[in-house]
């Protein structure tokens, strides 16, 4: 009986505290409806206050901070710089590569006549002193002999050719179509340069190649009257170009000059917006200054044309002079234009232009070591694709046709002329090879050159394919093989190609890691390890900007 009030005051109690419970809910909902209020007011105040006045001082009084994105404008600042070196690093290898087709071009006026006299006197005396090597004369005598030879032939077909015919026919044409006209002139140039060395290539080996059969030389034949052809037909494209040129000088309004002119800004954007490596830059690179040499070719053969019209009178060479200056700046604002945005674009520093210079000075410094298996013009002839026979021809037909020689004065100034161009040739290969050792010596690069090629007996070729020859100390297998399959050579250039690709090939892509043994690929993530090397671009580089 006593436990039923108990559970009646349980139930009081229990009421109690549930009245207590919803009295705090009911305080606690009181405060957070108050706060939410104030918070309201708060921010309709705030909205309040923002007016006009309020908004331009803070637009005014607005900093920030360049330091907290550091690393970005350090990297801006950086490519400024890089573009603002770009011309002066550009013309230094332009200016190098300039003075190498000069002294690959002068050789065939000088000492190319008297190694061809020295062959022929070493022929004519045979029978005196006799065989010394079972040869009746050297390999690179023979490439002499044929070189001449050619080079006599197209001089005189290119006699039949007349050249004021030509120029009334291309001066009768519209502006558009001449635009037209030159333009494919200089794609068919490329073409032609770039079939061209093939075709002497195989000329020279098939001439000097070891036969064990007499018969086996009647294959020298074709090849040379296919060489003939090539030098005639090329040397009449170079004509029908200076013609052109020299039309667009000599128009009233100019208005082809300028046209032709355009036409070198436009190679900006076909080249600009393209993705580069550095080989393919290194491409490039070559086919600008194998262009402009032609164009100062060019230049000089419009030149001496107008000179001859106007009886050698000096007033008139200065009224080409502006003409000249325009197409010569042109041709280095482009380059320069081209060259800044394709390294800013692809993020490629301005010292690559220094291992560039340095790889054709190692094609110079080992063209003179006694186990070159190339000339050095041929050299410049692969690498860059400038072929100066087709120029030397024209320009040996335009001076005989705009001078005569009459008298015993002409001929004393004509040998006064030729003793000029031997020292000028002479100068200019003492100054090219000093610096070529300096840039080589500043690669580190010079311990490459005394590597002596592996033993072959003389007259056979390596039965083993190029790519399972036995590395050097130092190189891996793969990386060798690589660099001598990436580039087709010839079969004379496959022992002494095993020693430069193997060596100082890779050494300009990356100098330390390849000194340790480390495959490229592992090194450096943007190029991969199947890339041409720098030193195995050649007959390539005129095929203009092709991206791999």
């Amino acid at each position: 009986m006593a436990a039923v009030p108990e559970s009646g005051d349980n139930r009081e109690s229990g009421g109690r505290s549930s009245e207590r419970g919803v009295h705090r809910a009911e305080t606690l909902g009181f405060y957070e409806a108050k706060e939410e209020s104030n918070k309201h007011a708060g921010q309709n105040r705030n909205l309040s206050d923002l007016s006009l006045l309020r908004f331009i001082s803070a637009e005014l009084t607005r900093g920030y901070l360049l330091e907290h994105n550091e690393a970005k404008y350090k990297e801006r600042r950086e490519k400024v710089y890089t573009c603002l070196r770009i011309p002066r690093e550009l013309e230094k290898l332009m200016f190098f590569g300039f003075f190498l087709c000069l002294d690959a071009f002068l050789y065939l006026f000088t000492l190319l006549p008297l190694r061809v006299l020295l062959a022929l006197v070493r022929f004519i005396t045979l029978p005196c002193c006799g065989l010394s090597d079972g040869r009746l004369l050297q390999p690179a005598q023979v490439c002499d002999i044929l070189k001449a030879v050619i080079m006599i032939i197209c001089f005189v077909m290119m006699h039949y050719v007349d050249y004021s015919m030509m120029y009334h026919l291309i001066r009768g044409q519209s502006v558009i179509k001449l635009y037209i006209i030159y333009n494919m002139l200089e794609v068919a140039d490329r073409l032609f340069s770039s079939f061209g060395q093939d075709i002497l290539d195989a000329l020279y080996w098939t001439a000097t190649e070891p036969k064990k059969k007499k018969r086996a030389h009647i294959g020298v034949i074709p090849h040379f009257f296919m060489a003939v052809l090539y030098v005639f037909l090329h040397t009449i494209l170079v004509m029908v170009q200076a013609t052109t040129l020299n039309v667009a000088f000599n128009s009233h309004n100019k208005s082809l000059l300028t046209i032709m002119m355009s036409n070198n800004f436009v190679e900006i954007k076909g080249s600009v917006f393209k993705k580069f490596e550095k080989n393919n830059l290194f491409q490039m690179s070559n086919s600008d200054i194998r262009e402009r040499f032609n164009n100062y070719v060019l230049l000089l053969i419009v030149c001496l044309r107008n000179m001859e019209q106007f009886s050698w009178n000096p007033d008139h060479l200065w009224v080409l002079f502006p003409d000249v200056c325009m197409v010569i700046a042109s041709e280095m604002a482009v380059d320069v234009v081209k060259h800044a945005f394709i390294t800013k674009f692809n993020d490629i520093t301005a010292d690559v232009y220094s291992e560039y210079r340095a790889s054709l000075a190692f094609d110079l410094v080992s063209s003179r070591q006694k186990n070159a298996y190339t000339d050095y013009s041929d050299t410049v002839s692969r690498r860059m694709g400038f072929i100066p026979l087709p120029l030397a021809v024209l320009l040996s037909r335009v001076i005989t046709s705009s001078t005569k020689i009459q008298g015993a004065l002409a001929i004393v100034s004509l040998l006064v002329f030729y003793f000029g161009l031997i020292a000028l040739k002479v100068l200019n290969s003492i100054v090219l090879l000093g610096k070529s050792c300096q840039y080589v010596k500043e690669a580190k690069m010079e311990e490459k050159l005394f590597q002596t090629p592996p033993a072959n007996t003389p007259g056979k070729f390596a039965k083993k394919p190029a790519s399972k020859a036995k590395s050097p100390p130092g190189t891996s297998e793969e990386m060798q093989s690589e660099s001598i399959i990436s580039q087709p050579v010839s079969l004379s250039e496959s022992v002494s190609t095993l020693v430069s690709s193997n060596s100082s090939d890779q050494f300009l892509t990356t100098p330390d890691v390849e000194d340790k043994g480390v495959p490229q690929g592992k090194s450096d993530g943007k190029h991969c390890s199947s890339k041409e090397d720098l030193l195995e671009i050649d007959r390539f580089t005129i095929c203009g900007n092709r991206i791999d």
